[in-house]
Protein backbone atom coordinates (compact mmCIF):
# COMPACT_ATOMS: atom_id res chain seq x y z
CA UNK A 1 0.00 0.00 0.00
CA UNK A 2 1.49 3.19 -0.86
CA UNK A 3 2.38 5.44 1.89
CA UNK A 4 0.04 8.42 2.22
CA UNK A 5 1.58 11.81 1.92
CA UNK A 6 0.90 14.46 4.93
CA UNK A 7 -1.84 16.49 3.12
CA UNK A 8 -4.05 12.95 2.93
CA UNK A 9 -3.35 12.52 6.45
CA UNK A 10 -4.63 15.78 7.50
CA UNK A 11 -7.96 15.04 5.65
CA UNK A 12 -8.37 11.52 7.38
CA UNK A 13 -7.08 13.33 10.82
CA UNK A 14 -10.05 16.10 10.41
CA UNK A 15 -12.79 14.13 9.20
CA UNK A 16 -12.11 11.80 12.01
CA UNK A 17 -12.83 14.79 13.89
CA UNK A 18 -15.92 15.34 12.27
CA UNK A 19 -17.25 11.84 11.85
CA UNK A 20 -16.97 11.40 15.98
CA UNK A 21 -17.91 14.74 17.60
CA UNK A 22 -16.50 15.13 21.51
CA UNK A 23 -13.61 12.44 20.51
CA UNK A 24 -9.50 13.53 21.16
CA UNK A 25 -7.88 14.25 18.36
CA UNK A 26 -6.97 11.05 16.38
CA UNK A 27 -3.27 10.05 16.26
CA UNK A 28 -0.94 11.31 13.26
CA UNK A 29 2.30 12.29 12.41
CA UNK A 30 4.50 13.84 14.59
CA UNK A 31 4.28 16.74 12.10
CA UNK A 32 0.55 17.31 12.17
CA UNK A 33 -0.10 16.68 15.94
CA UNK A 34 -0.51 20.68 16.45
CA UNK A 35 -2.75 20.95 13.45
CA UNK A 36 -4.88 18.07 14.62
CA UNK A 37 -5.28 19.51 17.80
CA UNK A 38 -6.29 23.11 16.66
CA UNK A 39 -8.70 20.90 14.14
CA UNK A 40 -10.04 19.60 17.62
CA UNK A 41 -10.45 22.83 18.81
CA UNK A 42 -12.29 24.53 16.09
CA UNK A 43 -14.96 21.45 15.40
CA UNK A 44 -17.66 23.03 18.23
CA UNK A 45 -17.25 26.51 16.29
CA UNK A 46 -19.09 28.71 15.87
CA UNK A 47 -20.86 28.06 19.23
CA UNK A 48 -24.83 28.38 19.15
CA UNK A 49 -25.05 31.76 21.40
CA UNK A 50 -22.93 32.89 18.12
CA UNK A 51 -25.13 31.03 15.79
CA UNK A 52 -28.15 32.76 17.76
CA UNK A 53 -26.99 36.34 17.59
CA UNK A 54 -25.51 35.96 14.17
CA UNK A 55 -29.18 34.76 13.01
CA UNK A 56 -30.59 37.55 14.96
CA UNK A 57 -28.42 40.33 13.59
CA UNK A 58 -29.15 39.23 9.99
CA UNK A 59 -32.65 39.35 10.76
CA UNK A 60 -32.25 42.76 11.96
CA UNK A 61 -30.68 44.01 9.19
CA UNK A 62 -33.00 42.62 6.44
CA UNK A 63 -35.68 44.03 8.31
CA UNK A 64 -33.86 47.57 7.98
CA UNK A 65 -32.85 46.91 4.05
CA UNK A 66 -36.97 46.42 3.26
CA UNK A 67 -38.31 49.09 5.38
CA UNK A 68 -37.65 52.75 3.32
CA UNK A 69 -36.20 55.08 5.07
CA UNK A 70 -35.65 58.92 3.94
CA UNK A 71 -31.90 59.85 3.50
CA UNK A 72 -33.04 63.30 4.35
CA UNK A 73 -33.65 64.19 8.49
CA UNK A 74 -37.54 65.17 8.86
CA UNK A 75 -37.24 68.88 8.66
CA UNK A 76 -34.56 69.12 7.15
CA UNK A 77 -33.40 69.86 3.49
CA UNK A 78 -30.44 68.57 1.38
CA UNK A 79 -28.20 71.77 2.04
CA UNK A 80 -28.63 73.45 5.82
CA UNK A 81 -26.47 75.86 7.34
CA UNK A 82 -24.71 75.44 10.61
CA UNK A 83 -23.53 79.09 12.30
CA UNK A 84 -20.34 78.07 14.80
CA UNK A 85 -20.50 81.18 16.63
CA UNK A 86 -18.15 82.90 19.56
CA UNK A 87 -20.09 82.43 22.85
CA UNK A 88 -23.12 83.96 21.09
CA UNK A 89 -24.92 80.85 20.18
CA UNK A 90 -27.87 81.81 23.06
CA UNK A 91 -27.93 85.15 21.66
CA UNK A 92 -28.16 84.61 18.41
CA UNK A 93 -31.47 81.79 18.81
CA UNK A 94 -33.28 85.44 20.54
CA UNK A 95 -32.18 87.72 17.87
CA UNK A 96 -33.60 84.97 15.17
CA UNK A 97 -36.70 84.95 17.54
CA UNK A 98 -37.52 88.47 17.11
CA UNK A 99 -36.37 89.55 14.00
CA UNK A 100 -37.52 86.64 11.89
CA UNK A 101 -39.52 84.76 13.95
CA UNK A 102 -37.20 81.85 14.79
CA UNK A 103 -38.63 78.47 15.95
CA UNK A 104 -36.52 76.96 17.85
CA UNK A 105 -36.90 73.06 17.71
CA UNK A 106 -33.53 71.58 20.07
CA UNK A 107 -31.36 72.89 22.38
CA UNK A 108 -28.62 70.49 23.78
CA UNK A 109 -26.90 72.10 26.37
CA UNK A 110 -22.59 72.15 27.35
CA UNK A 111 -22.00 71.12 31.03
CA UNK A 112 -20.67 75.22 31.04
CA UNK A 113 -24.08 76.31 29.74
CA UNK A 114 -23.30 77.31 26.25
CA UNK A 115 -25.03 75.26 23.42
CA UNK A 116 -23.34 72.26 22.02
CA UNK A 117 -25.87 71.94 19.70
CA UNK A 118 -29.43 73.63 18.63
CA UNK A 119 -31.72 73.64 15.50
CA UNK A 120 -34.42 76.65 14.60
CA UNK A 121 -37.04 77.12 11.81
CA UNK A 122 -37.00 80.13 9.77
CA UNK A 123 -39.88 80.00 7.40
CA UNK A 124 -39.18 76.95 5.36
CA UNK A 125 -35.39 76.57 5.87
CA UNK A 126 -33.82 75.06 9.42
CA UNK A 127 -30.60 76.06 10.82
CA UNK A 128 -28.18 74.50 12.93
CA UNK A 129 -25.79 76.47 15.29
CA UNK A 130 -23.62 75.93 18.59
CA UNK A 131 -21.11 77.30 20.40
CA UNK A 132 -17.48 77.49 19.16
CA UNK A 133 -14.77 75.37 21.14
CA UNK A 134 -10.95 74.34 20.59
CA UNK A 135 -11.89 71.60 17.84
CA UNK A 136 -14.42 73.56 16.00
CA UNK A 137 -13.82 77.67 15.41
CA UNK A 138 -16.13 80.34 14.67
CA UNK A 139 -17.73 79.99 11.93
CA UNK A 140 -20.47 82.96 11.27
CA UNK A 141 -22.21 82.69 7.85
CA UNK A 142 -23.73 85.33 4.87
CA UNK A 143 -27.33 84.32 4.50
CA UNK A 144 -29.63 85.10 2.22
CA UNK A 145 -33.04 85.68 3.53
CA UNK A 146 -36.86 86.05 1.18
CA UNK A 147 -39.07 87.86 3.72
CA UNK A 148 -42.79 89.46 2.02
CA UNK A 149 -41.66 92.92 4.03
CA UNK A 150 -38.24 93.72 3.91
CA UNK A 151 -38.81 97.21 5.59
CA UNK A 152 -40.78 95.61 8.06
CA UNK A 153 -37.65 92.85 8.89
CA UNK A 154 -35.01 95.46 9.06
CA UNK A 155 -36.68 97.63 11.65
CA UNK A 156 -37.45 94.39 13.75
CA UNK A 157 -33.61 92.87 12.79
CA UNK A 158 -32.08 96.53 14.44
CA UNK A 159 -34.76 96.20 17.24
CA UNK A 160 -33.34 92.52 18.31
CA UNK A 161 -30.11 93.83 18.51
CA UNK A 162 -28.58 93.38 14.87
CA UNK A 163 -26.19 96.40 13.03
CA UNK A 164 -27.11 97.80 9.82
CA UNK A 165 -24.92 97.41 6.95
CA UNK A 166 -27.60 98.53 4.63
CA UNK A 167 -30.69 100.02 4.95
CA UNK A 168 -33.65 98.63 2.71
CA UNK A 169 -33.16 100.03 -1.05
CA UNK A 170 -34.95 98.82 -4.89
CA UNK A 171 -31.97 96.59 -7.07
CA UNK A 172 -32.23 96.51 -10.41
CA UNK A 173 -32.06 92.84 -10.39
CA UNK A 174 -35.70 92.80 -8.99
CA UNK A 175 -35.57 92.78 -5.18
CA UNK A 176 -35.66 95.36 -2.03
CA UNK A 177 -33.10 94.03 0.10
CA UNK A 178 -30.94 95.60 3.31
CA UNK A 179 -28.07 93.70 5.23
CA UNK A 180 -27.88 93.15 8.53
CA UNK A 181 -25.02 91.95 10.99
CA UNK A 182 -26.31 89.39 14.03
CA UNK A 183 -24.49 89.50 17.16
CA UNK A 184 -22.66 86.28 16.19
CA UNK A 185 -21.40 87.91 13.47
CA UNK A 186 -23.02 86.50 10.58
CA UNK A 187 -24.47 88.66 7.55
CA UNK A 188 -28.34 88.60 6.92
CA UNK A 189 -29.02 89.83 3.29
CA UNK A 190 -32.68 90.61 3.74
CA UNK A 191 -34.70 90.68 0.87
CA UNK A 192 -38.37 90.74 -0.57
CA UNK A 193 -38.54 89.80 -4.65
CA UNK A 194 -39.68 92.76 -6.94
CA UNK A 195 -41.03 92.20 -10.19
CA UNK A 196 -38.83 90.28 -12.94
CA UNK A 197 -36.63 88.81 -9.75
CA UNK A 198 -33.54 86.46 -9.64
CA UNK A 199 -35.34 84.43 -7.12
CA UNK A 200 -36.11 80.93 -8.75
CA UNK A 201 -39.80 79.91 -8.16
CA UNK A 202 -38.93 77.50 -5.35
CA UNK A 203 -35.62 78.77 -3.66
CA UNK A 204 -36.80 78.48 -0.16
CA UNK A 205 -36.72 80.99 2.93
CA UNK A 206 -33.41 80.47 3.77
CA UNK A 207 -30.13 80.18 1.06
CA UNK A 208 -26.29 79.92 2.08
CA UNK A 209 -24.08 82.60 0.16
CA UNK A 210 -20.48 82.41 -0.24
CA UNK A 211 -18.30 84.59 -1.03
CA UNK A 212 -15.11 82.87 -2.33
CA UNK A 213 -11.82 84.15 -4.19
CA UNK A 214 -11.92 82.08 -7.47
CA UNK A 215 -15.86 81.57 -7.76
CA UNK A 216 -15.30 80.04 -11.00
CA UNK A 217 -13.03 77.39 -9.72
CA UNK A 218 -15.44 76.76 -6.69
CA UNK A 219 -18.38 76.24 -9.09
CA UNK A 220 -16.59 73.86 -11.05
CA UNK A 221 -15.58 71.45 -7.73
CA UNK A 222 -19.24 71.71 -6.54
CA UNK A 223 -19.81 69.93 -9.51
CA UNK A 224 -17.52 67.11 -9.47
CA UNK A 225 -17.68 67.12 -5.92
CA UNK A 226 -21.52 66.83 -5.02
CA UNK A 227 -23.26 66.78 -8.07
CA UNK A 228 -24.04 70.85 -8.17
CA UNK A 229 -26.05 72.29 -11.49
CA UNK A 230 -25.50 75.87 -12.43
CA UNK A 231 -28.74 77.63 -12.86
CA UNK A 232 -27.65 81.15 -12.91
CA UNK A 233 -24.09 82.87 -13.82
CA UNK A 234 -24.01 86.76 -14.09
CA UNK A 235 -20.38 86.85 -15.03
CA UNK A 236 -18.63 89.78 -16.66
CA UNK A 237 -15.47 90.03 -19.38
CA UNK A 238 -12.94 90.09 -17.08
CA UNK A 239 -14.08 86.55 -15.31
CA UNK A 240 -15.55 88.03 -12.45
CA UNK A 241 -18.95 85.90 -11.17
CA UNK A 242 -20.83 88.86 -10.02
CA UNK A 243 -23.43 86.25 -8.65
CA UNK A 244 -24.61 82.62 -9.30
CA UNK A 245 -27.02 80.13 -8.16
CA UNK A 246 -25.86 76.25 -7.83
CA UNK A 247 -28.74 73.48 -6.80
CA UNK A 248 -27.72 71.06 -5.18
CA UNK A 249 -30.42 68.09 -4.55
CA UNK A 250 -33.28 70.23 -3.37
CA UNK A 251 -31.56 73.31 -2.28
CA UNK A 252 -29.98 76.51 -3.59
CA UNK A 253 -26.40 77.91 -2.96
CA UNK A 254 -25.95 81.29 -4.10
CA UNK A 255 -22.19 82.79 -4.60
CA UNK A 256 -20.29 85.84 -5.66
CA UNK A 257 -16.79 86.55 -5.94
CA UNK A 258 -14.94 88.54 -3.25
CA UNK A 259 -14.67 91.71 -3.43
CA UNK A 260 -14.14 95.33 -1.07
CA UNK A 261 -17.16 95.16 1.12
CA UNK A 262 -17.76 91.35 0.65
CA UNK A 263 -15.43 89.50 1.97
CA UNK A 264 -14.20 85.66 1.66
CA UNK A 265 -16.29 84.35 4.55
CA UNK A 266 -16.22 80.37 5.25
CA UNK A 267 -19.41 78.61 5.37
CA UNK A 268 -20.48 75.41 7.69
CA UNK A 269 -23.05 73.68 5.59
CA UNK A 270 -25.07 70.13 6.57
CA UNK A 271 -25.57 68.31 3.73
CA UNK A 272 -27.87 65.05 3.12
CA UNK A 273 -27.05 62.68 0.13
CA UNK A 274 -28.29 59.32 -0.52
CA UNK A 275 -24.48 57.96 0.32
CA UNK A 276 -22.43 59.85 2.98
CA UNK A 277 -19.77 57.55 1.77
CA UNK A 278 -19.98 57.78 -2.07
CA UNK A 279 -20.00 61.63 -1.68
CA UNK A 280 -17.23 61.71 0.76
CA UNK A 281 -14.80 60.06 -1.53
CA UNK A 282 -16.47 61.75 -4.67
CA UNK A 283 -15.32 65.85 -2.96
CA UNK A 284 -11.98 64.44 -1.76
CA UNK A 285 -10.82 63.24 -5.39
CA UNK A 286 -12.38 66.89 -6.43
CA UNK A 287 -9.69 68.31 -4.00
CA UNK A 288 -11.16 68.49 -1.01
CA UNK A 289 -9.61 67.43 3.20
CA UNK A 290 -10.58 65.13 5.12
CA UNK A 291 -12.55 66.45 8.48
CA UNK A 292 -13.57 63.14 9.11
CA UNK A 293 -14.17 59.58 7.51
CA UNK A 294 -17.91 58.65 7.90
CA UNK A 295 -19.32 56.96 10.56
CA UNK A 296 -22.89 55.93 12.14
CA UNK A 297 -24.06 58.41 14.94
CA UNK A 298 -26.21 57.72 17.47
CA UNK A 299 -29.36 60.23 16.38
CA UNK A 300 -29.92 57.88 12.99
CA UNK A 301 -27.33 59.48 10.83
CA UNK A 302 -24.20 58.36 9.12
CA UNK A 303 -21.95 61.31 8.51
CA UNK A 304 -18.26 62.68 7.64
CA UNK A 305 -17.03 66.21 7.08
CA UNK A 306 -14.41 67.72 4.62
CA UNK A 307 -13.16 71.14 3.93
CA UNK A 308 -12.94 72.33 0.48
CA UNK A 309 -10.14 74.53 -1.33
CA UNK A 310 -12.01 77.46 -0.67
CA UNK A 311 -12.38 77.31 2.98
CA UNK A 312 -15.64 75.86 3.65
CA UNK A 313 -16.28 73.06 5.82
CA UNK A 314 -19.04 70.46 4.68
CA UNK A 315 -20.82 67.70 6.99
CA UNK A 316 -22.51 65.26 4.09
CA UNK A 317 -24.70 62.79 5.89
CA UNK A 318 -27.38 60.06 5.06
CA UNK A 319 -30.14 59.21 7.69
CA UNK A 320 -30.16 55.48 7.66
CA UNK A 321 -32.60 55.06 10.68
CA UNK A 322 -35.29 56.91 12.54
CA UNK A 323 -34.32 56.54 16.06
CA UNK A 324 -35.99 58.67 19.31
CA UNK A 325 -32.92 59.54 20.61
CA UNK A 326 -32.64 60.99 24.04
CA UNK A 327 -30.51 63.25 25.00
CA UNK A 328 -29.34 63.28 28.61
CA UNK A 329 -31.20 65.84 31.43
CA UNK A 330 -29.71 67.41 34.21
CA UNK A 331 -31.59 67.62 37.34
CA UNK A 332 -33.28 71.15 36.48
CA UNK A 333 -34.78 69.09 33.27
CA UNK A 334 -32.63 70.80 30.53
CA UNK A 335 -30.90 68.89 28.03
Amino acid sequence: MPKQSLAEQLDQAVQALLDRPGSAPPLAAVELEDLARIAADLRELPRQEFKKYLKADLQRRAKMSTTTVNPIRAGFHTLNLYLVVKDAAAEVLEFARQAFGAQETLRVKTPGGGIMHAEFRVGDSMIEIADSNEQYPPIPATIHLKVDDVDAVYQRALQAGGVSLRPPTDQEYGERDCSVKDPGGSFWYIGSPRGETHFLPDQRSVTPYMHVEGAPRCIEFLKQAFGAEEVMRHQTPDGIVHHAKMRIGDSVLEMGEAHGPFPAMSLNLHLYVPDADAVYRQALAAGATSVREPVDEPYGDRAGGVRDPFGNWWWMATHIKDVHFRWPRRRDGTI
